[in-house]
This record gives structure tokens, sequence and C-alpha cells, in this order.
């Protein structure tokens, strides 16, 4: 039989896990907002996974290129970057509630990873294309 202390001790728990959830999705929330300011239109995680899978050959060193070269097909899954070797932290927020948890960050992921990816900064709309299928891993 459960006494109320269990069912409070249940409670606090399942709060304590959702607290970093609510968080990403104000943060997540307020970037596509942002983006949206910037002249996004509506955002689409299915083209933001198209994205994530979408090859660029590097005019630097003409090796073709994705997000998946370093962060891999499963976002739950740990990645390793391809020039250093250094293992990447699964970016799913599902797995990692340290990922979208910090505007900051995702704007310096961003401009970074956009870069080296795709030789170029992304554009508002593909930022939010592309939160938007990260958050749903």
């Amino acid at each position: 039989m459960k006494t109320g202390n269990d069912v409070l001790r249940k409670g606090m728990f399942i709060l304590l896990l959702a607290v970093p959830l609510a968080s990403q999705a104000s943060v997540v929330d307020e970037q596509l907002v942002s983006y949206q300011a910037s002249g996004a239109g509506s955002f689409s995680a299915q083209k933001g996974e198209q994205l994530w899978r979408q090859e660029v050959v590097s005019e630097k060193d003409g090796h073709a290129r994705s997000c998946t070269t370093c962060h891999g097909n499963d976002l739950r899954s740990a990645g390793k970057h391809a020039k250093t070797g250094k293992t990447i932290e699964p970016l799913s927020p599902a797995v990692n509630v340290e990922r979208l948890s910090s505007a900051k960050k995702i704007r310096k992921w961003f401009k970074r990873n956009c870069k080296w990816t795709w030789g170029r900064e992304c554009t508002s709309q593909e930022k939010g294309d592309l939160l938007s299928f990260i958050r749903q891993q």
C-alpha cells in the first residue's frame, strides 16, 4: 500500500524530470520566434531532417560533409568529430538534458557547425528547421 509520502516522492521525481524539458522547450521556442522575426516562415522537422543529411563538398578539402559526418544518424548516440576524433555527446535532448538548454550555445554551435559543414552560416529558416528536427529526437 502506498503512503502519502510515496505518492509525494513520486510526484516530486516526475516534476524534477519535467523541469529540464520545460526549460529546453522555452529556449527552443524563443529561438524559433527569433528566427521568424528574422524573416523565416513556418518550420518543418521533416525539412530539418533533409538538411541534417544533406551532403556538401567542402571547397577547402574536397570532402563531402553533412551533419551526420560528426553527429551520426542517431542523435541519441554519441558522435565523433571528423577532424579531431573527439567524442561528441548525444545531441538528442531526450538523452542529454544539456542539449538545447542555452540560447547562447545554440547560436554558437549553429554558427560554427554551419560554417564547417556548409561553408557558410545557416539561414534563419535552416536553423529553425534543424532545431525543429533535433528537438524531436
